[in-house]
């Protein structure tokens, strides 16, 4: 007789039942043959489970301990004071006198950290922006033959960025008067950047305009100037850009947004009437019935001269400044970002919806939407479009905070920049090309300088003032501030103040900085 063997019946067994993995009589239940008897199972658990225990008792104390010198866990209702080593509780957010509220905490963070990168950018020495570049290292490979010229150019760019520092510029008018009394909104520079168009917030409400004009000296000293002619509107100012009708940015064009009884309109405006030289023959000055518009640009192809577009809610309307000729698109979303291509009369949109178009002026108007030449589309509304030389590629920012670059050939983005912060705010990017350097200022009040060409983060730069949505910085980069023979570098309005982060190593040496045309010094902070 064959000895009867408990593998050999659990086979047999588990072949009838084809498909189960265990099968019941009664309440009774079989196991598998990797699975042991129910008294040996009950002595099995409780060993893993003293085992368990040990072994969760020591990595918990571990943890505990690693998370109390580093980041505590969170409690829901309960905040943690690394400094105190303690839990505090939360009150409600919407006491005013509470300061432990969550708001009020991620505040002080963000304030603590703004401060600790402003002691650093103090520093004589500051981080590479890539591992192991620094000048006198690609000198070497350049001499070496291991470097392009273009690719040494734009890393020497990259190398001088990390060592911009900040100087606070003192902005002088004619009559002696101190003109910096209310809070920069917006500033715009020119092709040649000898002017910088700037919109101030007024305490009693509205906002006023004008001009700055900017001249560099021998010793390599920057000065600024306000125009004394000066433009107070009640009306909020949406978008700017400058318009070449006489001759390059002969003029500003402006979109006003209506408040109250007052009508919005976009206004043309002669560079000259703010200037004190010439009041007598300010040029043309034209005012166009366009209510609330969101964007406007200016085309610079010659085919389509003094052109220029607007974009509204649902609509794109062109319009000839002199004859006043127009012609309406009718689109699915509002139009916050617009920019004209040169080489080609193409006028390339961004929408609130998300939508990216362009519109070819040499086809005239069609119905369902088919004179759009190109779409593509980004996750949330437009806030920038930046159209590059090539006008093969175009930049995009949207509120997300996502920067991407698009080859609009085939209509698919090739290249993100990341680490832009921006969830509803309407904020523009700026490109400079020969530099090789993408700039964008966040939400959180950060300017963030990428690398154009791989997207690699370069340089955070924190505002001298605290973060606040009142304060973001408006900025103005380029190669040559004050004219074609300016200095390279970094402009910054926040709050009433005015900043130069300059490329030039000799202009932040030094205590006391050599004067300008008109008297300005730079002071060091």
């Amino acid at each position: 007789m064959k000895k009867w063997n408990y593998r050999e019946g659990q086979g047999r067994n588990r072949r009838q039942g084809a498909g189960h993995q265990r099968w019941y009589r009664g309440n009774r239940q079989r196991y598998g043959h990797d699975d042991a008897g129910p008294s040996h199972r009950e002595s099995q658990r409780r060993y893993d489970n003293q085992s368990t225990a040990a072994v969760s008792s020591s990595s918990s104390s571990a943890s505990t301990s690693a998370k109390t010198s580093d980041s505590a866990p969170e409690l829901p209702g309960f905040y943690f004071d690394p400094e105190k080593n303690r839990y505090f509780r939360l009150l409600p957010g919407h006491n005013n006198c509470n300061p432990l509220t969550k708001e009020e905490l991620q505040r002080k963070e963000r304030e603590t950290q703004r401060n600790k990168m402003l002691e650093e950018d103090e520093k004589p020495k500051k981080k590479a922006p890539r591992t192991g570049l620094n000048t006198s290292l690609l000198l070497q490979k350049r001499n070496l033959g291991l470097l392009p010229v273009n690719s040494y150019c734009r890393l020497v760019h990259e190398v001088k960025v990390s060592g911009m520092r900040r100087h606070k510029l003192e902005i002088q008018s004619t009559d002696n008067s101190n003109p910096s009394t209310d809070n920069f909104r917006l500033i715009v520079g020119d092709s040649a950047c000898e002017r910088v168009f700037t919109v101030n917030d007024v305490s009693h409400g509205g906002c006023k305009y004008g001009i700055m004009n900017f001249s560099s000296s021998s010793q390599g000293s920057l000065s600024v100037e306000m125009c004394d002619n000066l433009y107070f509107t009640n009306r909020k100012v949406n978008s700017i850009c400058w318009a070449s009708v006489n001759h390059p940015d002969s003029h500003v064009l402006l979109c006003l947004v209506g408040m109250a009884d007052t009508p919005g309109c976009v206004s043309l405006l002669p560079g000259s009437l703010f200037s004190n030289f010439n009041p007598d023959q300010p040029g043309m000055l034209c005012s166009f019935k366009i209510s609330s518009a969101w964007s406007c640009a200016w085309c610079l192809n010659p085919q389509f001269d003094k052109t220029f577009s607007t974009g509204l809610s649902r609509r794109v309307i062109l319009k000839h400044a002199e004859t006043g000729r127009t012609q309406t698109y009718s689109v699915g979303s509002d139009v916050l970002a617009q920019q004209f291509a040169v080489r080609v009369p193409v006028l390339f949109n961004g929408c609130r919806s998300g939508e990216i178009f362009s519109i070819d002026l040499r086809q005239r108007g069609r119905r369902d939407q088919s004179w759009k030449a190109m779409r593509f589309h980004q996750e949330s509304a437009i806030t920038s479009v930046r159209v590059l030389q090539d006008e093969n590629y175009l930049l995009a920012a949207d509120m997300l905070g996502q920067i991407k670059l698009w080859d609009v050939r085939v209509t698919k983005p090739v290249q993100e920049y990341k680490g832009h912060n921006n969830e509803h705010a309407y904020l523009p990017i700026h490109v400079n090309e020969q530099e090789g350097l993408l700039l964008a200022v966040g939400q959180d009040c950060y300017t963030r300088l990428w690398s154009l060409k791989d997207g690699h983060l370069l340089r955070t730069i924190p505002s001298p003032h605290p973060a606040a949505n009142d304060s973001i910085p408006s900025i103005v980069f380029s190669s040559n501030l004050g004219g074609c023979k300016g200095l390279p570098g970094l402009l910054m309005a926040v709050k009433h103040d005015l900043y130069y982060f300059p490329y030039s190593t000799d202009y932040q040496e030094g205590g006391e900085q050599p004067k300008g045309l008109n008297g300005s010094a730079t002071k060091d902070f």
